[in-house]
């Protein structure tokens, strides 16, 4: 967990680290075949390569041909007790039409039926390379021309083999085919999970329920909700003003007053939660924290609080205090479908033989319950003079090293987790752990969940290493931000985490390729809170105003610009039907794509446009024949309205998926990038330069850096924009290079006095230069500089 006591790391220590890791592969690479149906050209022999699915499947066979998805194909279920699967039938019907635009037939149970999409319940199925892994939550998917079948031993499994199908079928061109063969899949480790830190601050049950979706979709198997805590230090040091929450609100009237009264949790909220988690396959873990972080119990009770109940520590010495946390999981632990409980016992810093006692009863207790105990590493800090005497039937979540590392847990004989601070911690906004969401080059490339930092990387698949778990710590109470902008920060790389937590290394793709698939298929069905975040390089409309000369019931024209690959725009029956996205400014624009939804348009054109009524056509497209992706290019203009006009002669129907509109390039995109310094081995110049918003470069901590991009050849530059992180520049150059060599520089903008970070767009008079450079005069810290983005535009 966050060092939230007043002893955060420091910046260059905790970087330090990270420069330091020891890394080893989780697994081999495997190839991979890119791109939407990933099969070869009709009318081959070649077998069909893998599909793309994220996380990847484990193995592949591949036949030769297509399955063809066709409206009202039948769902069956082969089972002992077809009304235990027929609702999960029932929602992969519903997903296949949200995904695709297809309505399958009305899933039924059956034996001997032709054709259509299959799912076969056999408890005594079994894959031997997949071991306990596959029996627990693994499945066979076997495509033909003729049909789909998914078999497991388990309804997860089954829910697995779904989850796969409509990746595929999303990726595919027209999102109505399958390469034929058969894949074997299950995961590399039991516990692949994502802590969420509600109690700082309080996320709508909406979001609750549709991050629970996005976790089935990457076969993510534990939410964690850490349920209470408080901000890490009051002012002046008065804790009656200090910010605490307490998420779930029991109608007893004992309880009157303890839940947070900025947001809470009912029993009907928790049930639709479970609900949600079992839909999906998800594990719902709470989380009650004490006896730190335990501002919440003391307000609730000041005579169990240390200092006379000014802390946020519970005063262990006394017998009730103990109790009285008892009475809370005796309360709330029939609330929870979870076979596990997390206690929280971390960072207390009272006696260590008082908080002995109390990690040992309330681990106690809480089996006494039915569920299982885990709680936060802490026991190098609080048991310095040896663990013996503390109870070993916890599992143990290893958050950092020197609190309690995992060499030390697992030589002491504990279950762990990694849920490694330095690695896996997002705190948005603040200045450490992750601000801007987590490293995904790193983890994609180098981590793997029996990764931890310095020399405390175990054996890939180490017995007692359950799995991983990322984590969101919400310490910055009072800051502004949203439960999107939460969602934004971790969005960027829970595919990634996915990947890595399922079949490691197996996607077989360069980070640059994984990523541009995962945007693809960011979001599943079903979400009704949360909205992607990710758009490709360049592209300006996610997000952005669309309106439509008619819209049908359900759909909105703006689900063809909000990110989602499951939501859609469809015109009425009309003639010349058209949408429209308003870019907010007027802003430089040299290409469109669109995917089209089953009712495709034939003919249409591209039109700009100013002011939004008046009209120029910069592309048209004639002759087109079937849905899928469209992509339509045109000479560099400037306007603020994008429009897309069909020119059929006929009334017609649109279906419009998406409508994207781009930039022009990124001159500095993947380009070669120097600078005068680096902070670590991890924080280099062409993380500026790599389109991944979550990397970033850093310099030493003077004022004379600088970070040059060389274009490779002399280009046309009129727009610079830098992206800073907190340790950002007052006063620097934007210089430009048109030799050769990089010899010799000139100044085409000063910037002076910047006293904020984030983004500083540049605008140039036409400028050709071969080379730019950002040269730093002043910083605004005492840190470097760092940047996030360092884009040059033509």
């Amino acid at each position: 967990m966050p060092t939230r006591n007043g002893t955060t790391p420091s910046r260059l220590s905790r970087r330090s680290f990270i420069a330091a890791l020891a890394v080893t592969s989780a697994a081999t690479a495997l190839p991979l075949g890119l791109g939407a149906g990933a099969a070869r050209a009709a009318g081959t022999n070649e077998a069909n390569e893998r599909p793309v699915v994220i996380p990847a499947l484990q193995n592949w066979t591949g036949a030769t041909g297509r399955f063809r998805l066709e409206p009202g194909a039948p769902i069956v279920v082969k089972t002992a007790r077809p009304d235990e699967l027929l609702p999960l039938a029932r929602q992969f019907a519903d997903d296949i039409e949200e995904v695709t635009g297809i309505t399958p037939g009305a899933p039924r149970a059956g034996a001997g039926v032709r054709g259509g999409l299959r799912l076969v319940l056999d408890p005594a199925d079994r894959h031997a390379p997949g071991g306990d892994r596959y029996a627990e939550e693994g499945y066979t998917l076997t495509v033909t021309a003729s049909a789909v079948t998914i078999t497991a031993p388990t309804r997860t499994g089954l829910y697995y083999g779904t989850r796969s199908v409509l990746q595929i079928l999303l990726r595919s061109d027209g999102r109505r085919e399958l390469p034929t063969g058969t894949a074997y899949d299950w995961p590399d480790y039991r516990l692949r999970g994502f802590m969420l830190d509600v109690g700082r601050r309080f996320f709508t049950p909406g979001f609750i329920r549709d991050r629970l979706r996005l976790m089935g979709w990457f076969k993510l198997n534990d939410l964690q909700l850490h349920l209470n805590d408080n901000e890490i230090s009051p002012a002046g040091g008065d804790w009656s003003k200090a910010y605490d929450a307490f998420r779930l609100r029991s109608d007893k009237p004992e309880w009157a007053g303890l839940a947070a009264a900025d947001g809470s949790y009912s029993r009907a909220d928790w049930d639709s939660f479970e609900d949600t988690a079992a839909a999906h396959a998800v594990q719902l873990t709470p989380e009650i924290d004490a006896p730190a972080h335990a501002r919440s119990f003391v307000r609730f009770r000041p005579e169990l609080g240390l200092k006379g109940g000014n802390s946020d520590h519970l005063d262990l010495a006394k017998p009730e205090t103990t109790d009285f946390m008892k009475k809370i999981f005796d309360e709330f632990a029939p609330w929870f479908r979870s076979p596990e409980i997390h206690y929280g016992a971390d960072e207390y810093t009272g006696p260590e033989a008082q908080y002995r006692g109390y990690f040992n009863a309330m681990a106690a207790h809480i089996r006494s319950l039915g569920k299982h105990p885990r709680a936060w590493g802490s026991l190098t800090e609080m048991a310095p003079s040896g663990t013996s005497g503390y109870d070993r039937d916890v599992t143990i979540h290893s958050w950092n090293n020197g609190w309690y590392g995992p060499k030390a847990a697992t030589a002491d004989g504990y279950e762990i987790v990694n849920t490694n601070d330095g690695l896996l911690y997002i705190v948005p906004f603040a200045t450490y752990y992750h601000p801007r969401g987590l490293d995904g080059p790193y983890l994609y490339e180098s981590w793997a969940p029996h990764v931890f930092p310095g020399n405390q990387s175990l054996a890939p698949h180490d017995p007692k290493l359950r799995g991983a778990m990322s984590a969101v710590w919400n310490d910055l109470v009072h800051a502004t931000y949203t439960q999107q902008d939460v969602h934004g920060l971790v969005e960027k790389t829970f595919g990634t985490l996915a990947q890595k937590m399922w079949s490691g290394s197996g996607a077989g793709l360069s980070y640059r390729d994984f990523t541009a698939e995962l945007r693809r298929g960011i979001a599943g069905p079903g979400l009704t809170t949360i909205t992607p975040t990710l758009a490709e390089p360049d592209q300006i409309s996610l997000d952005a105003a669309a309106t439509a000369s008619s819209t049908a019931r359900g759909s909105r024209p703006a689900y063809a610009t909000d990110g989602s690959p499951v939501t859609r725009w469809t015109s009425d029956t009309e003639r010349s039907p058209w949408l429209a996205v308003d870019l907010g400014q007027a802003r430089p624009v040299q290409r469109v794509r669109v995917e089209w939804g089953q009712d495709h348009g034939t003919a249409y054109a591209v039109e700009v446009s100013d002011d939004g009524d008046t009209w120029r056509t910069v592309a048209e497209r004639t002759g087109r024949d079937r849905a899928g992706w469209d992509e339509l290019g045109f000479p560099a203009t400037t306007a603020r309205h994008v429009r897309l006009r069909g020119q059929e002669s006929a009334r017609t129907r649109y279906s419009v998926w998406s409508l994207q509109v781009y930039d022009i390039p990124d001159l500095a995109l993947g380009r070669p990038t120097t600078a005068s310094s680096a902070e670590t081995a991890t924080l280099t110049a062409p993380n500026a330069t790599d389109g991944d918003p979550g990397t970033r470069w850093a310099s030493k901590y003077t004022d004379a850096e600088w970070i040059a991009v060389d274009l490779e050849q002399t280009r046309t530059v009129r727009r610079i924009v830098l992206d800073w992180e907190t340790a950002a520049g007052k006063d620097y150059d934007l210089q430009v290079s048109a030799d050769d060599t990089g010899s010799s520089w000139r100044t085409v903008a000063a910037r002076r006095g910047r006293t904020t970070a984030g983004v500083d767009t540049v605008e140039l008079d036409a400028v050709q230069a071969r080379r730019v450079r950002m040269l730093g005069i002043k910083r605004q810290t005492t840190y470097g500089y760092s940047l996030y983005r360092f884009e040059v535009r033509g």
